[in-house]
């Protein structure tokens, strides 16, 4: 296995694990919202509109650090390979 290989494979399941992590976050976002509000209220004070623009804008940040630094790489080594 060449270094260029294992550094391929090591993006894709980086990617893969990442992706798993956002649609996990999504799916709690989605479906617990209420629980995840109470639970980050502990320690946060949130109202309901900034706890949901914080996640929102948080899930755009990781998604789009996802791509940059994880799937475009990838894609690179691919077409390279």
């Amino acid at each position: 296995m060449t270094a260029a290989t294992m550094i391929r494979d090591v993006l894709l399941w980086c990617t893969v694990i990442n992706i798993g992590i956002f649609i996990i976050w999504f799916l709690v976002f989605a479906f617990a919202r209420n629980w995840m509000h109470r639970f980050h209220g502990r320690w946060f004070r949130l109202g309901a509109e900034e706890f949901d623009s914080l996640h929102y804008r948080l899930m755009g940040t990781f998604r789009m650090l996802v791509i940059v630094f994880n799937l475009v790489p990838l894609i690179a080594l691919w077409i390279v390979l």
